[in-house]
């Protein structure tokens, strides 16, 4: 850890001039802050307010059962649950959606995605590759791209903030920052990254909570000599500001949201599910506070949906609580007027099986598979795309999922198709050149 080392007489309550220039270095994914904070700038801190919110699925979730219902199919096919109209005429849900269904109008559902892997992992959704290829040519996460592209909105908050949490089938966790490096990993909220934000390393355990610590800070700011700070570099400054602002600490906090809006949400629990993700609705909270703060990219990993047997009765335990959390956070980013400027993605790493196996389950199914998008200035309470009679099959508009991303990257300013060079002077391309923006959501 690089340390400029000052004079360690105490300020008030005990933090040090020697302290302070500590905060300045602390480490965030293996560079220290004031570097991370020149390579945004490098980058070029940018101007614009785009988000984008991406909520992925563990597992798969069963197309049939949710957005992509067949009613009319035959017995072991069609499933146990009906379809529900929505607030859109012609577009129906399945019946344990109802929250959802009232909130098609802000919803664009894609019924037709093609091109996925038969792979349990987050890679093809957060890369746009799959993982053999993605880990062997280093191609760098959703976020971590964005980081690169855009950089930060303020010099304040991070652009991407990663709350995967660590789980137990290892490739559902997040796949990183690949050729990029560790300059534009994601903060990970339940890691040391954000102990770091939280000043954790402070000396002396002397502030029993935040608030102290933060008014303790400011007291420290006015004392401060400007002798002191004059040798230091503009980033290290900057490193202070973000170091010592609540703005992240706060945005993650949602003890401070309206309890009413957070009893919307529903909260669910961090305890994981199978060896997947909790279905933990805080942090779809959180994910909205995160990008109302500057935040450009947050990525959730939400719930388990790998359903080989009892599908039904875990999908009606489950999908009641998916119901609520996900419409809650589309209402929460219309209400708030940032229909324009942050997107939302919903989806999983491939779809289940027409037929219905003798445990009562749907196992893995790549030739189609489903995803939710709102907001982003996106035409929303269409569907795009079709599956035939039993959804086994794209039957019109096929989309690629690396499509998906492409709109998304889209959304944000940042041209699909660009070349990111890599340690050695060889590049990767962000997607293909096949990668297309969907026609629909532009």
């Amino acid at each position: 850890m690089l340390t400029l080392l000052g004079s360690s007489a105490p300020y008030c309550d005990g933090l040090s001039r020697r302290s302070f220039l500590q905060i300045g270095s602390l480490a965030v994914g293996g560079l220290s802050l004031p570097q991370l904070l020149a390579a945004e700038d490098a980058a070029g801190t940018g101007t614009r307010k785009h988000s984008v919110i991406m909520v992925y699925l563990t597992g798969g979730l069963s197309h049939q059962d949710t957005f992509d219902l067949k009613p009319e199919a035959p017995d072991g096919i069609r499933g146990e649950f009906n379809p529900i109209d929505s607030n859109v005429p012609g577009i129906q849900v399945g019946n344990l959606l109802p929250k959802t269904a009232q909130l098609m109008d802000k919803i664009a559902v894609i019924r037709s995605i093609v091109g996925l892997r038969d792979e349990h992992s987050s890679f093809q959704n957060v890369t746009g590759f799959p993982k053999g290829e993605s880990e062997r040519d280093g191609h760098p996460s959703f976020g971590s791209i964005i980081s690169h592209e855009v950089g930060s909105a303020d010099g304040v908050t991070p652009a991407f903030v990663d709350l995967f949490p660590t789980m137990q089938h290892r490739p559902y966790n997040s796949p990183g920052s690949g050729v990029l490096g560790p300059t534009h990993a994601g903060i990970k909220a339940d890691g040391e990254d954000l102990a770091s934000m939280k000043l954790r390393y402070i000396e002396g355990g002397r502030f029993d909570n935040r608030q102290k610590l933060l008014a303790s800070l400011d007291d420290y700011r006015r004392q401060v000599d400007n002798e002191q700070l004059s040798g230091v570099d503009s980033n290290y400054e900057r490193a202070f500001s973000v170091l010592t602002s609540s703005k992240l600490v706060d945005a993650l906090d949602v003890e401070n949201e309206d309890p009413r809006l957070r009893e919307r949400y529903g909260k669910g629990s961090a305890k994981h599910l199978g060896d997947g993700a909790p279905m933990w609705n805080d942090q779809l909270l959180a994910a909205r506070r995160l990008v109302e703060a500057g935040v450009r990219c947050v990525t959730v990993a939400y719930g388990f949906w790998d359903t080989h047997g009892n599908n039904f009765g875990h999908l009606k335990k489950h999908l009641p609580l998916f119901d609520t959390g996900v419409s809650a956070l589309v209402q929460d980013i219309y209400d708030r007027g940032l229909d324009q400027d942050v997107s939302v993605v919903v989806w999983g790493e491939f779809g289940r099986t027409p037929k219905i196996n003798d445990k009562a389950g749907r196992d893995h199914w790549a030739r189609v598979s489903h995803a939710l998008l709102s907001g982003g200035n996106m035409p929303t309470g269409q569907v795009i795309g079709s599956t035939d009679k039993i959804a086994g099959e794209a039957q019109s508009r096929p989309v690629h999922y690396q499509d998906v991303l492409a709109t998304l990257y889209h959304n944000l300013g940042i041209d699909p198709h660009r070349f990111i060079r890599r340690a050695g002077g060889a590049t990767v391309p962000i997607l293909p050149g096949s990668a297309r923006i969907i026609s629909e959501l532009t």
